[in-house]
This record gives structure tokens, sequence and C-alpha cells, in this order.
């Protein structure tokens, strides 16, 4: 990414979420306008209508898994494209408003991943309150302080979150596994991805042309064959009726690799549709590895073979 994109970046706020986290850790948001919005969709209705040049979102979570609101905005609607991957850590808090007690909780307000990531706590420590759910974690932990959020008399935040809202902590660091993350993207407009660095990740969605049995098989064998490893894939309804599915795929690489860009053109001539998401760095750094055979010089020596024989010189 550089300076040439647009000075304003969105995020899922309000302010104090983890998203914005995501976004400030970025060089791009240095100096740049950032722009809270209430939901996913809105952050990326943003992109796609020029108001801002790109939107943090919530992609997947260790615990919970994908965020589908994400997803579905990414394999319906005008494309966007994935510039950047963040990872960040989640501390989860109780906090409530100035004076409350924990035994005096009835009712709390969180986004659901969060409150998911907190289930066996809640259940240990306050098995009468009931859950009510948030856009965001900052948005409960906003409602809470300004007395909303139905009735909430905590929120489950961060608590930086809490220090931003004016709320105090009535417990810390309350996620059931302690070593949760969450990864956020970068949505921008759709445009030439950065160049490959050895540790890339690429990201389409894929719409099976007909169902059949195999048809999912005879997908991941495009992968398989040229060493391409998966590190995610979803299914998701498409909206055309039950049993209508796309599948959301990650995949290690760049589309410029030969193995991965084979893989892909291979997706394009089996399936109905294949959205290119984005090719991006890696927020953990890891290469993908390669089995004999894949490597990028294996691909090259193949060509060369191929051509010297269709011209007789094989």
């Amino acid at each position: 990414m550089t300076s040439s994109l647009p000075r304003r970046y969105a995020y899922l706020g309000p302010e104090g979420t983890f998203a914005e986290t995501a976004l400030r850790s970025l060089a791009e948001s240095s100096g740049a306008e950032l722009l809270p919005l209430e939901t996913v969709e809105d952050a990326l209705q943003a992109v796609r209508d020029g108001t801002v040049g790109g939107a943090v979102v919530p992609f997947e979570n260790s615990v919970e898994g994908a965020v589908t609101g994400t997803l579905d905005e990414l394999s319906s609607g005008s494309p966007l494209h994935i510039a950047r991957e963040v990872l960040v850590p989640v501390r989860l808090s109780l906090l409530g408003r100035p004076g409350i007690l924990l035994d005096a909780v009835r009712v709390i307000a969180s986004h659901p991943h969060a409150t998911a990531q907190c289930r066996h706590w809640l259940r240990d420590n306050l098995p009468g309150a009931r859950v009510r759910a948030a856009t965001s974690t900052a948005e409960a932990a906003a409602a809470v302080a300004r007395c909303e959020a139905e009735t909430a008399d905590a929120a489950i935040a961060s608590a930086s979150a809490g220090e931003r809202y004016g709320l105090v902590e009535l417990a810390g660091d309350i996620s059931d596994r302690r070593q949760a993350v969450t990864r956020f993207i970068l949505a921008v407009p759709p445009g030439p991805p950065p160049p490959p660095t050895g540790a890339d990740r690429t990201t389409v969605v894929t719409f099976i042309a007909d169902d059949h049995p195999g048809a999912l098989l005879e997908l991941l064998t495009e992968f398989a064959v040229r060493g391409v490893n998966l590190t995610r894939i979803e299914s998701r309804p498409t909206g055309h009726g039950l049993g209508r599915y796309c599948f959301s795929i990650d995949c290690e690489g760049h589309i410029a690799d030969a193995r991965v860009g084979e893989a892909l053109a291979a997706l394009h001539r089996c399936c109905e549709e294949v959205r290119f998401c984005g090719s991006y760095p890696r927020a953990d750094g890891g290469p993908a590895g390669s089995r004999p055979g894949t490597a990028e010089s294996d691909f090259a020596a193949a060509e060369a073979w191929l051509a010297r024989a269709r011209h007789g010189l094989g």
C-alpha cells in the first residue's frame, strides 16, 4: 500500500473496537481520517461508493470461526479486494458503570463472538445473567455508559473501551481461551494486488456450476495436485434456494505464483464463477511450503519443456 491511496479509512465502530486497534496498527492509518461505522456492511459499502479508500473489518476469530457477514459481503455485490490482514489478540473484560457490583449484573451486552468466547466464565460466575447482542464490543460499552443497550448492566469489551467510555472493570481477562485472536482485513477497491513477498495468502469465492457427487472434491483437487495448501474453507448459502452454496477459500501463496495461478485458472474452467478477493502478505509471516515438483522452478521447467515439445524439440 502506498500514500497514493485516499487518506480516509472506515472501520467497524464505534471508537474503541478491536477493528480500530487493527486499523491503527497499519502504516496506512498514519495521518489519515478514520471513520467508525456501525456495521460491517456499512464499512464495506463506504469502500464501494468511494467514501473511503479502504475499510478494516473482522474476518475470522480463532475461537468462533468466520465472521459470516464479512464473508457474505465479499461474495456478493460489487467486488472488493483484500490488501492486508492484521491479527489482533483478543482480551476481554466485563465492564460496568461506576458503583455497580459484580453480583448485581443481570443483563450483559456484547458482540455475539465476544460473549461466545466467554460462555464458560459467564456460566460459572454469572449463571443467571442474560446476554443481549450488540453490533460490536465497543458499541456495547458505549451503550452501557449511556444507560442504553436495553437496560444492560454491563458489557463485554476490551479494557481500553472501558477507559474510553468511563466504565469500570468488574472482571478482567474473562475469555475461556486466553490465546484468542481475531483476524481483520483491509478491504479496498479492486486493483492489482501487492507484489508477492514469499509469505502471502490468496482469498477466492467459488460458485460450483452444478451440484453433483464429487463436485467439492473436484474443486479441492485443483489445489491439491499443484501443492497449494488451503488455510480456510467455508461454505455459505448463495441465497438462490436451499442447498445452493458457495465456498470462501484461503490458500497459501500469491496469484502471481505459478501453482496458485494455475489452480485458480482450473477453477475458472469448472466453476460457474470464481471471485478473486485478493492476494496479500500474511500477517504471521508464514511462508508457503511446497512439496517436490511444485516449486516455482518446477513449473517454469515444465512450461519450458512443453514449449520445446510443441516445436518438436522435447
